[in-house]
Order: C-alpha cells, then structure tokens, then sequence
C-alpha cells in the first residue's frame, strides 16, 4: 500500500495498481505487489507512512507464536455503544490466560507472585486523540507533545493580554478628570448611565476589533517564522478553520469588555454637581486599583524572566554534563546494512582513512538502545525490563566507556560469542556486586530463552540524555555487522564526511548516504526545551515591554497632573534629581512590592518543572535577585526618561496662569 506521494514518484502518471516494486535491504531483496494506494498521511497525525507492507509476507512477523512477542502497535475500532472499559476487562484476561503460562515456562516465574510482588504485565488501551498529548507510554511511534507545556503557554498568552488590558484600565481611569466634565454635562442634559456606560463598552470594543483584526494580519505574515520557533507546521488554512474564528470572536468579546468594564462603570458614577464644581480630582479614587495592576503587570513579567533563567541554566547544565561516554567526535554512518557482504570491507577500509581513530559496528545510534526486553538474573529472584544492543570489540575504544569490574569484550576469548556486559544498573537489580560466575537468562526473540555469562559491569553512562535516571543495560557481542557504524575521528569533520562520501561511493553506488553526528544526536533530545527557552524569552521581552509601555504612559499622565507640585518644588530649591526621585520613588515601590509574589511563584514553578529531569540544576537564589534588580532597572529606566524630562522643565511655565 502506497501514498499518493510515493505512488506518484515510483510511477509517476501511470496506475501503480498490481506493479511489482522491489525492496533491497541490503542483505535481500524483497518483490512486493502494489494493491492499494492511500492518501498522504495529515502532518499532524501521530502515525505517518510512505509504504505499508504486509506483516504475513516473506518477513512473516506473527511466524513467532508466543504472547511475550509484544513489538506491535494494535489498533482496534469499538462497535457502537460499546465501553473502553468492558474490552480492557477481556485484556486482563487474555494476560492471566496466555500470558502467564509463557512467563513460567520461560523465565521460571508465576504472573500472580509476580503480581503480588508489585510487577505489571497488562494490556491498556489509549484513544487515538489522546496520543499526542495524554499518551503514558514510552515508545509511541513518535514523540508526542506536552498537554503541560500547551498549557503554560496558553496560560502566558493570556497574562500578556491581561497586561494590556491592565493598560487600558489604567489609562482610562487616570485620565478620568479629562473625561469627568463630559459625563457631567451629559447627565446634566438628560443621558442615562447605561446609555454611557454602552458608549464607552462600544469604544473598548472597538479597540479590541481593530486589535483583532491587525492580529490576524500579523500571525498570517509571522506563520512561517513561529513555524521555524515551534518546529511546528501551521498553514494559512489554520487560520481559516471555523474553530479559530470562534476562539478569536470570543477573544474579541471578552477582552473588549472586560478592558471597558471597570473604566465604564467608574467614569459614570461621576455626580454632575460635584463634576461640574470641579471637585472631582484626576483618577484620585483609582490611584488604589491603578497601583494593583500595575504590581500585577511586574509580578507577571518577573515570573518569565525567573523561569527563563532556570530553563537556559537547565539546558546549559545538559548539553554540558558528562554522560559516562564521550560524543564528541563521533561520526555515525546509518543504513550500513544496505552495503550486504561489502560492509566489513567498507569499514576496514574507512579504518584507514586519515584522521580515524577507531571504528565500530553497533545496532543503535546514540541516544537510545537497540530494544527492552525482560531478563532475569540466574539464582535472583523476579525479572526486570533491560535496555540492551548488539556490538562488536571496538565499541568501548569507540564511545570511551569506563569498566567497574571485569572486562569488555575481546577477540582473544571465543567464548564472549555468548557473553553479556552489563551496567552497574543492571547489576544492582540482578544483586551482583561482581560481574566473574553470574549469568543471565535474555530472549532474543520472545520464544527462546539463553543463558549468556557476565564478564564484565560497565559505570553507567547517560544513553537516554538526563530526563531519567541511567537504566539497567546489556550490552551483546554483535554476531554479524550491524546497521551502524560508529567512527572516531580526529582533526576535521567536513574533511572526514566528504572522504567517507567518496569511500561509499565505491561500495554502494546507488545507496544514499546517510550520517549524523553523536553530539547532534544527544543535543536533539533537550531540543524541545531550547524551543521552550526561546518562546520564553519571546515572551518574557514582549511582556516587559507591554508592561513598560504603561509604565511609561502611566508616569507621563502623573508628571502632567504633578506639573504645578513640581514647578512649586523648583521655585523653593528643590533639585532636578530630587524631583526625577519623587517621581519615581512611587513606581519603584510598586516594582519590589511586584518582586515578592512572583519570586514565590516562580520558585514554585521551577522546582515543579525541574522535577522532570532525573538529573537537574539546583534553583539559583541569585536567578531571583537578577530579576529583581533587572525588573527595577527596566522600571527606572522607563520612568525616569519621563520623570527627568518634567523635573526640568522651566516652572515659569507651570505656574505662569496661577
């Protein structure tokens, strides 16, 4: 079964149905018949193909009749009115009946002590739009997201739209004496309040329309770059979906009323007499609530700086950390599977290309194992689930693991053909304290168990990346040249690429020629949190600014309202630095009174999302007071352009009318 993609590019116009395409997989060559052809998979499913081939063709996967065989995803369709529930009680049935009696033939273990000993061994079913963001497994077809992170950004998009919200209220209300004599005079010519107060409703909501509208402007152009941040890929159609129209009409209504509420009903309960005798003074009654937001506004804003600084220190301290196996100058050849009986050649030959130090055969390119599987330590009790992969006697000198006891592997010992090395992991759940006269019982293939000595414990090093405690592992010898190859090289990289290119060439014409690097490799698996470090740090600017850009707006209108106070302060003595000080003497305040709550939340948070990685940085009291100062720094600076500015005017000019 192929997609419309694939069928087009095997055969271009023509009908690829009952074609024959051969599949070369280096050691055999495979003829299938094309029966089917399927639409291209949507980018954003969990489940994506090029070809689909049948599993009873000639690599007939369910030839190995045994339950333990559990390699396979399956899916099934529920019939109408049916329960979840009821099929997974049938699951747990299928366990105890078929599963149980392989578990004592094999591993010498009964599935109810098993059980009682605190071991799983069930079936469990997950719905398929549950995957990407509520899936419990480990080894999903491919990575799935996080509901958790969808969640924070989700939240900070709103707090940036609180801020600017907060803006507007606060603008409104200060400049509440300016607007005071208009909703005098119209209470005194006849209006009534919820005619005003629909008047200004109807000016919030305008602002929010046209808010709205350069919005959608905006994410149309900046789609491709948030693509290129989020490794996400959102089209134009995304923005024309009916659900996104109801998400943004709603926005709309709640922003636009929720910004004009307060300043509607508070401009309106202004009495005419008093408004029009000029006793109602400039935003006096909101000074309370006015200082509440903006403390709110900084509290937000210092939150995202704190948490910010702990992601980058996060991942700093990953990408800088020992794993127990040096990754740097590796190169890793894929698919050298595909070079059939020419394989060994190829790499003896790579061996002696200049700058190559070592070589190797390996099943699995780092990060990662080959498979998990259950194994048992002969004469301890229980089982447990064991990474493990094949490799050959030059992987140690390749990846420059440390040995606690024991040996590695070595060609001067036939007998390692049935050895295994294990990790210090390993050696703790199996009880050895030494790796001489210990065996372990490991199946390879789900319907045979066999016994492999242990010659060797390995210190354990970090193949999975630091999101999880080191795993028990086993490490067996490679009985045929694997599909990776692992080369250590000195001096420089493009050099060594462009020589392996040219060496491929000669032995595979016609296979392409696929590489990564190991770093690359271990650096990939933080690569969602260095997206998250740099939404953060997007977010965090646009809040600051947001934030800044009321603060600025908000120490304007009270240099204009303090104008005569600041003229009377010169007139008497009083210098350009101490008025600028009076000035923001105020907003300071609010700015450290902003610092507490978010300090406590932000450490909260940290250490919340901290506690996700087995191995973690400690949280920085110092993170929290830079971002205190910074916060009071950006504060200062943004009121204290205006606040200079004022103290020296000429008072002449302020006082000339009085």
């Amino acid at each position: 079964m192929l997609t419309e993609t694939t069928a087009s590019k095997l055969f271009g116009d023509e009908n690829p149905l009952g074609k024959l395409i051969t599949i070369d997989g280096g050691l055999d060559k495979v003829t299938y018949k094309v029966t089917g052809v399927a639409a291209d998979c949507p980018s954003n499913s969990h489940f994506k193909f090029n070809a689909l081939l049948s599993a009873y063709g000639p690599d007939n996967y369910f030839d190995v009749d045994a339950w333990l065989n559990s390699g396979v995803y399956t899916y099934y369709l529920l019939r109408e009115n049916a329960s979840v529930a009821d099929v997974e009680k049938k699951l747990a049935g299928l366990a105890t009946k078929y599963v149980a009696p392989e578990l004592l033939k094999f591993l010498g273990n009964d599935l109810d002590q098993f059980r009682q000993a605190g071991g799983v061994y069930e079936y469990y079913s997950t719905k398929i739009t549950d995957i990407h963001l509520k899936s419990t497994s480990q080894d999903d077809i491919e990575p799935g997201g996080s509901l958790l992170y969808l969640l924070v950004f989700g939240g900070i998009g709103l707090f940036i739209l609180a801020i600017a919200c907060i803006n507007f209220m606060n603008m409104s209300t200060a400049q509440s004496a300016s607007r005071a004599k208009e909703v005098g005079l119209r209470k005194t010519l006849g209006s009534l309040r919820h005619q005003m107060i629909l008047q200004f409703l109807s000016e919030s909501m305008l602002y929010s329309l046209v808010a709205v509208a350069l919005a959608v402007v905006l994410c149309y152009f900046l789609l491709p770059t948030f693509n290129l941040l989020s490794g996400k890929m959102l089209t134009a159609a995304n923005l024309l979906d009916a659900r996104f129209f109801l998400g943004i009409a709603l926005i709309f209504l709640i922003v636009g009323l929720l910004a004009g509420s307060y300043p509607a009903f508070y401009l309106t309960s202004f009495s005419p007499v008093e408004v029009l005798k000029g006793k109602v003074s400039a935003g006096v009654k909101s000074k309370g609530i006015r200082s509440t937001l903006v403390v709110f506004q900084f509290a937000i804003s210092i939150f995202l700086i704190i948490f910010t600084s702990v992601v980058y220190k996060q991942i700093h301290f990953m990408l800088q950390k020992p794993l127990g196996i040096d990754k740097n100058n590796v190169l890793v050849i894929q698919d050298v599977h595909r070079l059939g009986k020419s394989s060994e050649s190829f790499r003896n030959a790579l061996a002696q290309q200049t700058g190559v130090s070592k070589v190797s055969f390996t099943a699995v390119k780092f990060p990662g194992t080959y498979m998990s599987t259950v194994m048992r330590g002969v004469g301890s009790e229980g089982e447990s689930v064991v990474a493990s992969y094949y490799s050959d006697f030059e992987s140690q000198d390749v990846l420059k693991f440390e040995m606690k006891d024991g040996r590695y592997f070595s060609k001067e010992f036939p007998s390692d053909s049935n050895a295994v090395v294990i990790n210090e992991a390993a050696a703790k759940v199996f009880g050895f304290d030494q790796a001489e006269g210990h065996e372990i019982l490991y199946s390879p293939n789900a319907y045979v168990f066999i016994r492999h000595h242990v010659i060797g414990i390995m210190k354990d090093f970090n193949f999975d990346g630091f999101h999880d405690h080191v795993r028990p592992l086993a490490v067996f010898l490679d009985r045929g040249p694997s599909g990776i190859l692992l080369v250590r090289y000195e001096g420089n990289a493009k050099t060594l690429v462009d020589n392996t290119a040219k060496l491929w060439k000669q032995y595979a014409a016609s296979e392409p020629f696929t590489y990564t690097f190991m770093d690359e490799n271990f650096d990939k698996l933080y690569h969602s949190e260095e997206k998250i470090g740099q939404l953060f740090s997007l977010f965090s600017g646009l809040a600051i600014f947001i934030a800044c850009l009321g603060l600025f707006a908000l120490a304007t209108f009270t240099a204009e309202q303090r104008t005569k106070e600041i003229g009377i302060r010169k007139i008497l003595g009083a210098s350009v630095s101490s008025v600028s000080m009076a000035l923001t003497k105020e907003f300071i305040v609010l700015v450290f009174i902003a610092f507490v709550p978010a300090a406590a939340i932000s450490w909260w948070a940290s250490s919340r999302w901290l506690s996700g990685f087995a191995y973690r940085v400690d949280f920085d009291p110092f993170i929290l007071v830079g971002a205190g100062l910074s916060a009071m720094v950006i504060a200062w600076l943004t009121v204290g352009f205006q606040s200079v500015k004022a103290a020296r005017a000429n008072p002449v000019d302020s006082l000339r009318h009085e």
